[in-house]
């Protein structure tokens, strides 16, 4: 097992010891990745915790690119493992990524509002620790699945939803975001059936619109990219379509790759044979190469 340095483990917030992550065929070099684990938010007796996947050669002095992942499950489930193979093929390109926890209605009974500000703080704690964890502060990804791609849409669409008790002079605001069938319209516009409509009012009551990221794109959104099936019956294709229709009207970057009748969740790993999951963290590679967060080719399945 290798360990990140003994200044990274004695830093001024609470983190576990350092563990090597778990080897995976599909990704090589995956045996050499450390992680380590943070709480970034304490509400009541409820800790939220990052873990944080380092490449092998990382030391606290590097300013590396960061990338955090939010796992999906309707606002209502779901756990950070959904995304730790993702983290641990991006540490392997050098990136710091992280896999965070966050407050959800079956485990802490709140509401999607709640969800958000969590997504917020977690890019705060991130870019406010950026020189314990050896982060570049200014190249930090915010990225999710379905409930988990919205929360983390709406940490680079969505004004307000912040913690009061935070530094707001440090930013929450991503610089780029990648967004896997993420939910993006939380109206009742535009959902098939009035079973959808009526499960968003419930969920988000008098929120809906603030915290819908289609509704809430202006000019200077950070760069997203957006992967979503074509074949998705549980959030429509057409949502993303128009997003990124209104984040290049507004004139931010926003690229759109759609996968012909792949269903919600097609990306994840463990789904069939892995190709979904190999096509689209490739896809996410890419776009971070042309962001120059990440270089040299990809290496996911070889």
């Amino acid at each position: 097992m290798r360990s990140i340095s003994t200044l990274a483990l004695l830093c001024c917030f609470v983190a576990s010891v350092a563990t090597a992550a778990l080897a995976d065929p599909l990704i090589p070099g995956s045996d050499k990745i450390t992680t380590t684990t943070h709480t970034y938010k304490t509400i009541g007796d409820v800790k939220l915790e990052l873990q944080c996947f380092y490449p092998a050669d990382h030391k606290p002095t590097d300013k590396r690119p960061a990338i955090i992942f939010y796992f999906g499950g309707g606002w209502t489930g779901g756990t950070p493992k959904q995304f730790e193979q993702q983290a641990t093929y991006f540490a392997t390109r050098g990136m710091v990524a992280i896999t965070a926890d966050y407050r959800v209605k079956s485990r802490q009974n709140v509401t999607p509002d709640k969800c958000v500000m969590d997504a917020k703080s977690g890019v705060r704690w991130v870019r406010a620790h950026a020189a314990e964890l050896g982060i570049d502060p200014d190249r930090i990804v915010a990225a999710g699945g379905s409930a988990g791609g919205h929360i983390a849409a709406c940490t680079g669409t969505v004004p307000g939803y912040e913690e009061e008790s935070e530094d707001k002079k440090i930013s929450s605001v991503p610089n780029a975001m990648v967004l896997f069938n993420p939910v993006l319209n939380t109206t009742t516009q535009g959902w098939p059936g009035k079973d959808h409509g009526a499960g968003l009012v419930a969920r988000f009551g008098e929120h809906g619109e603030a915290l819908s990221p289609l509704h809430q794109v202006k000019k200077g959104n950070p760069p997203t990219l957006v992967i979503h099936g074509k074949g998705d019956t549980t959030v429509p294709y057409a949502h993303a379509e128009a997003f990124a229709q209104a984040m290049n009207k507004a004139g931010n970057r926003c690229e759109l790759v759609g996968y012909e009748g792949q269903p919600h969740g097609f990306f994840n790993y463990g789904r069939g044979d892995n190709k979904m999951f190999l096509a689209t963290t490739l896809e996410a590679d890419k776009f971070l190469v042309s962001l120059k967060y990440l270089e040299g080719p990809a290496t996911l399945g070889k």
